[in-house]
């Protein structure tokens, strides 16, 4: 792995690790105050700080989860398969993109839609 992915996999996970902590706070406050989806949904919709919030989230896991990706293709993929550049970065770019367009979807489908 390039030096420049490995630091950007670091700074994706820096940016994650409070973004999770914030993530798995509200789901612990809204399932112990009793609050139902339909409530949930109801709080979200039209926010565009929780929009800002998740499409934050949404970015900075595919980053990482593709820059991940990448490397267990790079390790596991056969000789011939892995030492083509060209693949491995198709595999970085289509898995970041893919798990962006998913993610981005979910936050437009729960903030805005």
């Amino acid at each position: 792995m390039s030096f420049r992915l490995y630091l950007l996999q670091r700074a994706s996970a820096l940016v994650l690790v409070p973004l999770l902590a914030v993530h798995l706070f509200v789901i612990f406050y809204a399932t112990a105050s009793g609050l139902s989806a339909a409530s949930i949904l109801g709080r979200t919709q039209g926010s565009i700080g929780w929009g800002l919030f998740y499409g934050l989230f949404v970015l900075a896991a595919a980053l990482h989860g593709a820059i991940g990706i990448r490397n267990v293709f790079a390790e596991w993929a056969p000789a011939h398969l892995k030492t083509s550049p060209v693949l491995l970065a198709a595999v970085l770019w289509g898995t970041g993109l893919v798990l962006a367009l998913l993610g981005l979807r979910a936050v437009y489908a729960v903030v805005l839609a």
